[in-house]
């Protein structure tokens, strides 16, 4: 490892580091605009200028030269002092005078940066370049007069995104940065650029001159929108959700988050189910909370056993589920689940429904078979990692429907009947590497005998098996056994001999099945789930409560309580709490603590935040067995996926957009 001494203070620093990494282990700040330790070196804003001896006598970008044994650096000498203040200068040349209107004020790296490095007055005074605004889509706002050319939105969109839709034209004070033909940015992950941007050039569409950032209180929270449990900040004014951004988890999101997890955030203020409803005579009418335990009640008279049954929906804190289950056992009910698309495969122990390959660990994997997954819309940050694999010359194979992924892939077919005949190319990619992976997602779980064929033709090619869920509550709710042998469509098949159905948060399967079931409905928005329900409960969302959260490879997650449910709405275990005392079968819990802490007796794993690693269940016997069936993935939009984003105006204009091509008309300004 190569030793420097920065200011006089020695350190040893990792093979391969920058200077302006060396100096960042010793302590100090450098400033910068372009460099990001995320995206490639660019080397153009100038700003990192540090003193290096041996080397010219003159300041250099510490972000581009590499770390060198023997090296001695300076960070703060007259002339590296004077050469920010000149870099400074120049920036804000044509930069506008704006902060007091700028969305990007109070968190702007510019701002800062000209205080504390700046000269503190300007020497110029002729008329400032003016920039024509950019249109980017319905996430991303632009204002390109106060762009300074870092280029980190373009590194961003090449490299991690892999939409290479937005870059630069022109030259020197000519230079603009634009996306195609000024069109709308397709990539899901294309809210990154907001934050990435150093200044107010680009900044949030839907959150555009809403609010201040001193104004808002931050709330650590866990996404839910897929399964990968992205790490989030919730942002909040008074009882309003104002903003979601990214929190840094390298083992998960990164520092990273898609465009579904930072602007579903306005459907947590629409179409909400904020007081209880009764069906009397054939119509939904408003209740008391007394009126409608009451009308549950009558209707549970007497029941036992399987004449009760749940459903838990994809959205569901792992506490919820554990006090319905805890409700459903007091019955003597063994018909609880939580695949809402009928996916099956085996639960009998947590590694063989996780996701074993972990989410980073995929950036090393050699090799990477999919079937029945688009990762890109399924999980977009697991896609990022194997984006990654592949720039380390990984190769992905694909059993599904052809889709643009951003990287390379071999296809094998559309059916899962190319589960059985494997070509020796793939077989060779696969041969005697460790860390490959095969990935197989609920596209292709939908068919029976898919799941056995997928296992044992992971098994013949010495990789790990890994499943990709799509519903933040599922491995959660899998780990406390809330699952039923043959699934919904079991439960669907006794529908007469019920007296009652609980679908807690279940708005993503048809419920026709049970229009003659007396249905009581727990949730947070009158979507699809309330079709045929006879009770409506109002629920919290997941930025309302205190909730535990299970990421696809099983890692223990725990989110904060931001803001109060709307109206009569209540925590889901409260509800299902205070429901027990008036069907007397009291539940075992009073608050919070007492429900974890029940949950940690039975399920000690789920009591810890972080990953617990089970052993694989053993391989199965025989070959790969003989399977057929077109795959069909089973997102059909992307951006509309779940109630919230369904109510959610931004997500709905993404959708209209970017994936159906409809065209909104731009007011003049």
């Amino acid at each position: 490892m190569p030793t420097v001494k920065v200011d006089g203070v020695e350190i040893e620093v990792p093979q391969g580091a920058t200077v302006l990494q060396a100096c960042e282990l010793a302590g100090k700040e450098i400033p910068r605009f372009c460099y990001h330790e995320r995206l490639t070196i660019a080397g153009n804003c100038r700003m990192c200028l540090v003193e290096v001896k041996p080397g010219p006598p003159k300041p250099q970008a510490s972000c581009a030269l590499p770390a060198a044994d023997g090296q001695e650096i300076s960070t703060m000498t007259p002339a590296v002092k004077k050469a920010r203040e000149g870099v400074m200068e120049f920036l804000l040349i044509n930069h506008p005078l704006d902060c007091p209107i700028c969305d990007q004020g109070g968190e702007c790296d510019l701002q800062d940066q000209s205080i504390a490095y700046g000269r503190g007055h300007s020497r110029f005074h002729e008329n400032k370049r003016a920039v024509t605004e950019k249109y980017m889509g319905p996430v991303v706002k632009t204002i390109m007069t106060r762009c300074i050319q870092c280029t980190r939105c373009i590194r961003f969109a090449e490299e991690v995104a892999g939409t290479e839709e937005i870059g630069a034209i022109g030259r020197g004070e000519n230079m603009q940065i634009t996306s195609y033909l000024e069109g709308a940015v397709t990539s899901e992950l294309s809210g990154n650029v907001v934050d990435l941007c150093p200044v107010g050039a680009l900044v949030s569409k839907p959150y555009s001159f809403e609010a201040r950032p001193w104004e808002l209180r931050k709330i650590p929270g866990i996404d839910v929108m897929d399964a990968v449990g992205t790490n989030i900040r919730i942002d909040h004014r008074f009882r309003e959700v104002m903003r979601a951004l990214p929190r840094i988890n390298e083992d998960v999101n990164e520092e990273w988050a898609h465009d579904k997890t930072r602007h579903a955030v306005d459907g947590l203020v629409r179409r909400r189910l904020d007081r209880p409803w009764v069906r009397r005579e054939g119509k939904l009418q408003p209740a008391t909370w007394a009126e409608a335990f009451e009308a549950i009640a009558a209707r549970l008279q007497g029941a036992s056993g399987d004449q009760v049954a749940g459903i838990a929906g994809d959205l569901q804190d792992l506490e919820s589920i554990y006090a319905l289950k805890a409700l459903l056992r007091a019955y003597g009910s063994s018909l609880h689940e939580s695949r809402q698309d009928n996916a099956k495969f085996d639960v009998s122990s947590p590694a063989a429904y996780r996701f074993n390959a972990t989410i980073a660990g995929l950036e090393t994997a050699p090799a990477i078979l999919l079937i029945g997954s688009n990762p890109r819309w399924e999980a977009p940050l697991v896609n990022t990692r194997i984006r990654k694999a592949v720039k380390r010359g990984a190769k992905v194979f694909r059993i599904g429907p052809p889709v643009d992924l951003t990287y390379p892939v071999t296809d094998l077919g559309a059916d899962l009947a190319a589960l059985g005949n494997l070509p020796e190319a793939l077989r060779d990619a696969f041969a005697d590497k460790e860390n490959a992976a095969v990935i197989v997602g609920m596209g292709a779980l939908v068919h029976d005998g898919a799941y056995e064929a997928a296992r044992a033709a992971a098994a013949s090619l010495g990789a790990s098996f890994s499943l990709l869920h799509t519903a933040a509550s599922r491995v959660g709710a899998l780990d406390i056994g809330f699952a039923t042998d043959g699934g919904v469509e079991a439960i669907a098949r006794r529908a007469g001999e019920l007296k009652a159905l609980f679908l807690l948060g279940v708005d993503e399967m048809d419920t026709s099945a049970f229009a003659d079931t007396f249905t009581v409905y727990i949730g947070t928005h009158g979507d699809r789930g309330v079709a045929h329900a006879d009770v409506i409960l109002p629920g919290a969302a997941y930025t309302e409560k205190h909730g535990t959260y299970v990421n696809l490879e099983g890692r223990v997650q725990f989110s904060e309580f931001a803001v109060h449910p709307p109206g009569e709405a209540r925590e889901d275990w409260t509800i299902l709490r205070a429901l027990s005392d008036a069907l007397g079968k009291t539940l075992p819990f009073d608050d919070l603590s007492q429900l974890r802490a029940a949950i940690r007796a039975d399920f000690p794993h789920l009591g810890e935040a972080g990953l617990t690693v089970f052993p694989a269940p053993a391989a199965p016997a025989g070959g790969t067995p003989q399977v057929s069936g077109a795959i069909v993935y089973p997102i059909e939009d992307f951006y509309l996926t779940n109630p919230i984003a369904r109510a959610s105006p931004t997500l709905q204009r993404c959708s209209a957009e970017i994936l159906h091509g409809q065209v909104f008309e731009e007011a003049a300004e």
